[in-house]
């Protein structure tokens, strides 16, 4: 099969076998069968990031088999990309191999779009970007309609703006997020949408507070924002916590508090070990916390934290890595029950899969 494009006919079989897989592995810690969160079998991937493949003085999209990475293979679509992404694809290369100036020592091009019809074009290059490359990049990006970002070493140029402005609408509500180029946003729109959905339904509604650990750009933290009372969130990447203090304005949110600490020195602050400048207009005491939220990183939750959020009565656990999130539950099981289970299929035709749990304190 070739490398951009699958066979949609093996999806449900596929994801029915993911299902198993975690239904098994997740056996010791809940009876449960996790609620299937399907991705669209196609044209679900929002962002993708092609090599430049240089060839008889053309320029061509290439990517790489797992494992064979001294051999590219040309591609000329990408199946799994959006709609957007395959609509603009041919459009920049044919701009490129109609200008030495864009098409010398260009080696990656990314592409970055969103459910509602926005797009970012990053050209990455192994040269200094000067007037004609500008000059080049600017004449592309009117005649595609959307912006043109160049990067090579210490050196980025914006010709509008370096993000995406996202609009997703989920249960009657449009939700509004800046995403910046460069940073952590999901990859597969429509599985974000339900991962807001399922979490929503999960929390319900609270006279309480919520904690969220990891919170990116405020994706979850904003609609959760209307389930309870007041919310504080922490974020250690600055450019994530900038997009975040946006996207509250945006979405007219006044209920939440986000500050840049990583989950190891926010369990040393809410445990008063040490003080932090960050938080110093922030009084920790006055939150009503019965819930935390946490996404975190393929590594999981490392052991401190882990026992700090032991310590709610509920836990929202969204997961890129089962098995960490499996080492986790080891020690959450011993005070916690799990009281619902999710499979978010981020990406299909693969053997990754991402969960959500809601423990309950026993």
């Amino acid at each position: 099969m070739a490398l951009h494009r699958v066979n949609t006919d093996d999806y449900q079989d596929q994801l029915h076998k993911k299902a198993e897989r975690l239904t098994e592995a997740y056996r010791e810690f809940t009876n449960l069968e996790p609620e299937l969160f399907p991705s669209p079998p196609i044209h679900y991937r929002l962002r993708a990031e092609f090599k430049v493949w240089h060839e008889d003085g053309m320029a061509h999209y290439a990517m790489y088999r797992q494992g064979e990475y001294k051999k590219p293979f040309i591609i000329d679509a990408f199946t799994v990309g959006s709609e957007l992404m395959n609509q603009l694809m041919p459009r920049v290369l044919q701009a490129v191999n109609h200008s030495e100036v864009l098409r010398k020592r260009l080696f990656s091009a990314e592409f970055l779009t969103t459910l509602s019809g926005d797009a970012l074009i990053t050209l990455i290059y192994h040269k200094k970007l000067d007037e004609s490359w500008e000059q080049e990049a600017r004449a592309l990006q009117e005649q595609l309609g959307f912006p043109i970002l160049g990067r090579s070493r210490k050196q980025k140029v914006v010709l509008e703006r370096d993000f995406v402005t996202e609009k997703l609408d989920i249960d009657g509500k449009t939700y509004q997020y800046k995403q910046v180029e460069g940073s952590f946003t999901q990859p597969n729109g429509e599985i974000c949408r339900s991962m807001i959905h399922w979490a929503k339904n999960a929390c319900g509604k609270n006279t309480s507070d919520l904690l969220e650990l990891y919170c990116g750009n405020g994706n979850l933290t904003i609609p959760l924002s209307e389930h309870f009372e007041k919310v504080l969130a922490t974020e250690i990447s600055k450019v994530s916590v900038n997009s975040a203090q946006e996207n509250i304005q945006a979405n007219g949110v006044t209920n939440l508090d986000i500050v840049r600490l990583s989950s190891e020195e926010f369990t040393q602050a809410i445990d008063k070990i040490r003080p932090f400048r960050r938080l110093a207009e922030i009084d920790l005491d006055s939150y009503n916390f019965d819930t935390v939220l946490v996404d975190p990183p393929r590594a999981g939750l490392d052991s401190e934290t882990c026992a700090m959020v032991a310590r709610f009565r509920r836990i929202l656990y969204i997961s890129c890595n089962p098995e960490t999130q499996l080492e986790n539950l080891k020690q959450l099981s011993l005070t916690h029950r799990i009281e619902c289970f999710a499979l978010f299929d981020q990406f299909p035709y693969t053997d990754h899969t991402e969960t959500g749990l809601m423990l309950v304190r026993k």
